[in-house]
């Protein structure tokens, strides 16, 4: 049965914009007064909501009775939302002062997390992420890329990944797992980088190949986790075996984007350190520039260069980074809103930021825009104004979610 949902006082399909390059508003598709309809959790038609009714008369009716403007739903390409425990205390040491490492020599950071989350079982982590996952989908996240990472041993990270996957069957969101067992050598393994890396390849990977719990790898490449030469290494073994690959690229130093660039990654992810050079290399690849103002408001520090990046012709994507040290707040909108005020971004910018320049990332091809065969992943803000969801600064929540055309919200 076919549903008409509407009307609308605006829908903005994302329809008709380039994957690449600078957005100006004027760009944006704005259906006035539209509506949409959706059958078997696919979009059928959008278009002025008078003219569905002619064409579709038999449609069930969802009536919208009040001032609403409808996006597609939100992917956030990069999350680790998936872990137990808090880092409060890194937080508090963090803002009075204490640098990364001086946070790290006290027991935080990182390997705070590996510990807690080696510890937790299996229910308690289905359970965190489902939270959080539905936290995310009420507010308009229909897609969300879940990281392993605060495991680092065989029998962690496999909990971790199946927790992801266990989680996926409570919650209406779609989840997207990523083995990131490349987060950092662990502290309890008697070996070099290369060493724990090969051990992931040979060890880890082929258990999650075979058991189907992902598809993708992350590494960090940073000169606190693993080296530029290690992680190239890592990323064209792991793509052999059939992984599409990540990468935590340019965070405090440069080189790891070019790496991301060179191993035919999907997408390199944080780039606060990016340099013209790996601006430029990104610009020129079909690696996606994903972005994390999340990380940048929870460590204090400047954001990534959204504005070069999009300037010299990369596609850019603005993702979480929801995670218990850097980026705990874990609200994608809020995020993208500030951000765009400190790197002017336009609305168009950062709304395909969201979605469907997102979508490439996770390799996705049907959602994160408003077009027929699409998932009806859809999300309404009370509003008549499109511009007013940046302008409140992401205080404004959808009022409606839709998921493949369920409410879900």
């Amino acid at each position: 049965m076919k549903l008409l949902i509407g009307p609308f006082s605006q829908i903005l399909p994302l329809t008709g914009l380039p994957l690449k390059g600078t957005l100006q508003d004027e760009q944006l598709t704005v259906i006035e007064k539209g509506g949409i309809v959706v059958s078997d959790g696919k979009i059928v038609a959008v278009a002025p909501y008078k003219e569905l009714q002619r064409e579709y008369p038999d449609c069930e009716l969802a009536f919208i009775d009040r001032p609403m403007v409808l996006l597609p739903g939100f992917i956030d390409c990069h999350t680790h939302i998936c872990f137990d425990g808090t880092r409060n205390r890194d937080y508090a040491m963090r803002i009075a002062g204490k640098s990364y490492l001086e946070i790290a020599r006290a027991g935080g950071g990182i390997w705070d997390s590996v510990t807690k989350t080696r510890i937790a079982d299996m229910v308690t982590l289905v359970e965190n992420t489902v939270a959080r996952a539905n936290r995310h989908l009420k507010e308009g996240v229909t897609t969300i890329e879940v990281k392993s990472g605060y495991g680092l041993n065989f029998e962690s990270e496999l909990k971790m990944l199946q927790a992801i996957q266990q989680a996926s069957l409570h919650t209406a969101a779609t989840l997207v797992s990523t083995c990131l067992a490349a987060h950092m050598k662990p502290r309890d393994f008697n070996g070099t980088e290369e060493a724990y890396l090969q051990w992931v390849l040979n060890e880890l990977l082929p258990v999650l190949k075979a058991e189907a719990l992902t598809n993708r790898v992350d590494i960090f490449i940073e000169e606190t986790a693993f080296s530029a030469t290690a992680s190239l290494t890592y990323l064209q073994k792991a793509r052999e075996l059939g992984f599409a690959a990540t990468v935590h690229a340019d965070q405090f130093s440069a080189g790891g984007a070019a790496v991301a660039v060179a191993a035919g990654a999907l997408s390199a992810d944080h780039l606060e350190a990016s340099s013209d050079k790996e601006i430029a290399l990104l610009a020129k690849s079909d690696t996606v520039a994903v972005v994390l103002p999340g990380a940048s408001l929870g460590l204090g520090m400047h954001y990534a260069p959204a504005r070069r990046l999009l300037n010299e012709g990369a596609c850019v994507a603005i993702a979480s980074d929801w995670n218990p040290g850097s980026a705990p707040m874990g609200d994608l909108l809020i995020q993208a809103a500030v951000m765009s005020a400190a790197e002017k971004l336009s609305t168009a910018e950062v709304l395909a930021a969201l979605t469907l320049r997102a979508a490439p990332a996770l390799q996705i091809k049907d959602a994160g825009q408003l077009d027929v065969g699409f998932v009806a992943d859809l999300q309404a803000y009370p509003t008549a104004d499109f511009r007013d969801i940046l302008y409140y600064q992401g205080k404004m929540k959808p009022a409606m979610v839709w998921k493949k055309g369920d409410l879900v919200q």
